[in-house]
């Protein structure tokens, strides 16, 4: 597989792609002080041709695991096997693990395309851009097969994590999940994952699906001088990943929560049927603090 980098710049952030890596983001910084926005892939991760050791890389035509081996279909079962040797379930579609085609390319906007066909026919297509420090990232994924299937759309961003990392964004309700990491019931948030107002995240393994999230997010690196705004359509969840001891997160935009192929009412999956489309969209706008503060203390002189 090809490590080739494909980059972007605007006045204020450089970005780096590596389409033949599943179409993965490899690093976001600024131009600077070179601070990564994303994760930072080092060499290592640059060179291991794996986007779980990269910056991004989008979920189609699901996000997250499906159990029981696969999901019905209006024309029948539609059998899944594990795509990876970490999971027992069928994990985040099949876009990540193949290489990317660059329909267009310039110096701040790329297009990107995949047309697969496993587990079925599809078209996914990444639209990139950067704009004085935001980063707008629109998927869109066309059903090319003659029989009708189900769809749902992620993107799955790392994101830097310190002492002083915090996170608004505001749900009402979560999936937990059992052992196998699979949701057994929807509740309310816990107060320690309740993110209505900035609040560090917690200290305890999170990797839950959270729902009713209205599409706007805030990530604040106070140690590093920088807050994320975040704007995302087309997807009703998140899924929040806080590995114990981690030095990253994970804020993963999401059309459906996990397992959705087998819940009550399959909630925010799409039918698709030949030549039918559905898209997410995502915004990460990069604004230094001391920014910011000028320009609340603006409004309160005025």
């Amino acid at each position: 597989m090809s490590n080739a980098v494909l980059q972007l710049e605007d006045r204020l952030t450089r970005l780096s792609l590596m389409p033949a890596v599943g179409g993965s983001i490899a690093n976001w910084v600024t131009k600077d002080t070179h601070q990564p926005l994303l994760r930072l892939s080092d060499e290592q991760a640059l060179a291991s041709g794996s986007p779980r050791r990269l910056a991004c890389y989008p979920l189609a035509p699901w996000s997250n695991r499906i159990a029981e081996g696969g999901f019905e279909c209006p024309d029948g079962w539609l059998a899944l096997t594990a795509n990876t040797d970490h999971d027992r379930c069928p994990i985040h579609g099949s876009a990540w693990q193949q290489a990317w085609h660059v329909e267009e390319h310039s110096s701040s906007h790329a297009h990107l395309s995949l047309t697969s066909s496993a587990p079925f026919a599809y078209r996914a297509e990444q639209f990139i851009e950067l704009c004085e420090g935001q980063l707008i990232l629109r998927m869109r994924v066309t059903h090319l097969d003659t029989k009708a299937a189900w769809h749902g759309l992620g993107l799955h961003p790392y994101l830097p994590r310190t002492a002083q990392t915090r996170l608004c964004a505001s749900a009402q309700t979560v999936w937990k999940a059992t052992d196998d990491k699979l949701p057994n019931s929807e509740c309310a948030l816990p107060q320690d994952w309740n993110f209505n107002h900035l609040k560090p995240l917690p200290d305890n393994l999170v990797d839950h699906a959270f729902t009713n999230w209205d599409g706007k997010c805030l990530i604040t690196q106070a140690d590093a001088g920088y807050q994320l705004a975040c704007h995302v359509s087309g997807a009703d969840y998140f899924l929040l990943f806080c590995p114990v001891g981690g030095d990253f997160f994970c804020f993963e935009p999401v059309s459906h929560p996990i397992n959705a192929h087998h819940l009550p009412g399959k909630p925010g999956l799409r039918l698709l049927q030949q030549g039918q489309s559905t898209e997410l969209q995502l915004s990460l706008h990069y604004q230094p603090l001391a920014e910011v503060e000028q320009a609340v203390q603006g409004k309160a002189d005025v």
